[in-house]
């Protein structure tokens, strides 16, 4: 009888530091998505602020200026649930404006330029970055939320189900191969 209830003890300790390990590692995760999404917004926002600035600054042709400078207002504008949509719309006009690598000699033998093409081939390479570690952290939270006793034992409390963050990110060609 005695083995018994010291068996039955040690199962439930187990279970239960295996539960609390799982529960902590669903908060680290998720604080994870959090950093993560924090910085992929500081890159967003970056990426759309120097758009601005090089679209107000005179150095492109005012058709491109006024495409480019649209599309980042718009970016830095859109609520929430519009946020891919309206970020995929300026990795477009990016790619239009410079999907030639003649407008970028235009920019940078400009006053300035040369700093202002750094700057944009900068933040237009750190965005992809910024979210593929939101969506592996996404990914990682979801594969762990799926598990049955996380499920069953409500182990993720009340956070909302994490979800990716989905947009056109892909580089012009001009500034992908830019250096840093």
């Amino acid at each position: 009888m005695t083995q018994t209830l010291i068996w039955t003890v040690v199962a439930l300790i187990v279970i239960g530091v295996y539960l609390s390990w799982t529960a902590g590692r669903l908060d680290r995760l998720h604080s994870r998505i959090d950093a993560a999404r924090a910085a992929l917004d500081a890159q967003l926002l970056r990426r759309a602020s120097v758009t601005q600035e090089l679209a107000t600054s005179g150095v492109l042709d005012p058709a491109a200026s006024i495409v480019l400078y649209e599309a980042a207002h718009a970016a830095r504008q859109a609520e929430e649930d519009q946020r891919e949509v309206a970020e995929s719309e300026l990795s477009q006009a990016l790619r239009a404006v410079f999907g030639e690598p003649e407008q970028m000699e235009l920019v940078r033998e400009a006053p300035g330029g040369e700093e202002a093409a750094g700057e944009l081939a900068q933040a237009v390479r750190r965005v992809p970055m910024a979210r593929r570690f939101h969506n592996d952290a996404v990914r990682a939270a979801r594969a762990l939320r799926r598990h049955r006793t996380v499920r069953w034992l409500r182990l993720a409390g009340h956070a909302p189900f994490p979800l990716a963050f989905e947009m056109d990110d892909e580089p012009p060609v001009a500034l992908a191969d830019r250096p840093a």
